[in-house]
């Protein structure tokens, strides 16, 4: 092993101690029987020991120059996380807040046998003392001028209210065990305590501080700027500014409008961006009948993509893409639908979680881009194929948010370009995500760099995407919420795009889409630099 090697497996322990309920780690060995230690002392010790290692990283003069790149990357990231301290202020978002990791990530651990169990109990039993300590991180930030949310300190409240008067559908009740009398003696006598013990100190202790909706930016906090900018630069793994970004979301809405009006004149018949987006948001005719129709739906665009993929990639997962339902006990909460990757171990597969909640009311033209983005040749391509690679494990299980998100949203167009969607309804759905993630780099930004409020927020998704107000309204807190992580799948898109027009012009009637894509999952996550330097050599060396 070389000397490089050593730091990476360091680099992913010290991921694994930050975050053991990340979905990338899952089925590691060692991983299931640990919490995150969310006091301030361990966080700075392991803050000095990613420091560390990405010191030792730099000054590494071997020729494994990509293992090195990853090493450093996931080292300054760890230290950003830590100084951002949002585990301070987050107390109700959908994966920072100390609720939600347990109550959303917890619950998809699947114990496959004795060990496994065992296990589980163990972090059973460890809740008391993390949500404790999350309490003491949440007063220490407001005695330091880190407040949350006031609206999501309710809705924190709301939240384990409703938690809390129904034990029988707690959601770590539904882990499946073998021994289920001791789950349950933990979950009822240790856990769902502790949450009240967190709920009681939530509503006297954080609530009463927090602040209004027009100030939700971390700009409104303490060095706040300072730590937007660091956050944008672990989830875009660019320097780009805040102004930049902004301006880019700007100028891609606008540019959409011309697709919109392309697409939506032959299909509706209007004539203006406002026309089409009205229609994609009122027509009945564009909902789902049934779950059983959208969870065909997805099927079939899954079982398309499937098929035309040898035509595009060289390298093939070994495992198809699982479709399921969200489980109903999340599902009124969960996104339309959502990834997660196989275990590491090969305990379980890949699935693609279709959400069922209410389907009458879900929109259909989204549905196909969702698959392809989420499934295949999206994240099912990019998590399967990077976990079957020969490389250093930090390599094949790095969470780099934009070359993952960024892949999944390249894959939307791609499936354009594949031939893949079933009619202009579901290109018109593809120009829907499309406006998302664009109005992301404007209302991320305008969130944390320049002062916008909440409503600013909503109403320029109101205006700028065909989401339903449901939709906006969670999406808007989950950017107050995770501040940089929604610049990573535009800005990504548009690196991928980049690398391959590059690699395109210089190689001429020699480049090969098949042997671009290769490249691209073939060496596992990596920051965009570094893609960028991995798709530059392959279009140097081709013949």
């Amino acid at each position: 092993m070389t000397q490089i090697e050593k730091i990476a497996d360091e680099v992913l322990e010290l991921l694994i101690e930050e975050d053991p309920l990340g979905e990338m780690i899952q089925g590691l060995p060692g991983v299931d029987s640990k919490l995150s230690d969310l006091d301030e002392a361990a966080e700075a010790g392991l803050r000095t020991r990613a420091q560390d290692a990405a010191r030792r990283a730099r000054e590494d003069k071997g020729d494994d120059w990509i293992t090195r790149a990853v090493a450093i990357d996931q080292a300054q990231a760890i230290v950003a996380r830590i100084d951002s301290k949002l585990v301070e202020t987050e107390v109700a978002d959908l994966m920072v807040s100390p609720i939600a990791r347990l109550h959303a990530m917890l619950p998809l651990v699947r114990p496959k046998d004795a060990e496994g169990e065992r296990n589980y109990f163990t972090r059973l039993s460890m809740i008391p003392d993390y949500l404790a300590k999350a309490a003491i991180r949440h007063r220490t930030g407001i005695a330091h001028g880190r407040t949350p949310v006031a609206s999501r300190a309710a809705f924190a409240l709301s939240h384990l209210d409703s938690y809390l008067a129904n034990p029988a559908a707690d959601p770590l009740r539904q882990v499946p065990v073998t021994n289920t009398a001791e789950r349950d003696r933990l979950i009822d006598e240790v856990v769902r305590p502790a949450f009240a013990t967190y709920r009681t100190a939530i509503a006297q202790d954080v609530a009463p501080h927090g602040r209004p909706d027009d100030k939700p930016g971390l700009c409104w906090l303490p060095g706040g700027e300072a730590t937007y900018g660091s956050l944008a630069r672990v989830h875009t793994t660019t320097h780009r500014t805040a102004e930049d970004l902004h301006q880019t979301g700007l100028a891609l809405i606008e540019a959409l409008a011309e697709e919109y009006v392309e697409i939506g004149s032959r299909v509706f018949g209007v004539k203006t961006v406002a026309e089409v987006h009205h229609r994609m948001r009122t027509d009945p005719a564009l909902k789902w009948n049934s779950a059983e129709e959208l969870l065909a739906g997805a099927r079939a665009a899954m079982d398309r993509a499937e098929a035309a993929a040898p035509d595009w990639f060289g390298l093939l997962p070994s495992q198809a893409c699982v479709l399921e339902r969200t489980p109903a006990v999340s599902e009124a909460h969960e996104a339309s639908a959502y990834y997660h990757p196989p275990a590491l171990d090969g305990s379980s597969p890949g699935i693609y979680y279709a959400n069922t909640y209410r389907a009458t009311e879900r929109d259909r033209t989204i549905a196909e881009a969702t698959a392809f983005h989420e499934a295949v040749p999206g994240h099912h391509f990019q998590c399967t194929i990077a976990q079957e690679l020969t490389l250093p494990m930090l390599r094949r299980c790095s969470a780099i948010n934009a070359y993952a998100e960024g892949w999944g949203l390249y894959c939307e167009r791609l499936a354009d370009e594949m031939g893949l969607y079933s009619d202009d309804i579901a290109r018109l759905g593809m120009l829907a995500m499309d406006s998302v993630r664009a109005a992301r780099l404007v209302v991320d930004t305008g969130l944390h760099a320049f002062g916008w409020s909440r409503q600013q927020t909503v109403d320029y998704l109101r205006e700028n995407t065909v989401m339903s107000d449901v939709e906006i309204q969670s999406e808007t807190d989950r950017y107050i919420g995770m501040p940089g992580q929604a610049l990573s799948y535009m800005v990504g898109r548009l690196e991928i795009q980049r690398v391959r027009d590059k690699a395109k012009q210089a190689m001429g009637a020699a480049f090969d889409i098949k042997g671009f894509h290769d490249v691209v999952l073939g060496a596992g996550p990596v920051p965009m630099a570094v893609l960028d330097e991995i798709v530059t050599e392959w279009s140097k060396a081709a013949p």
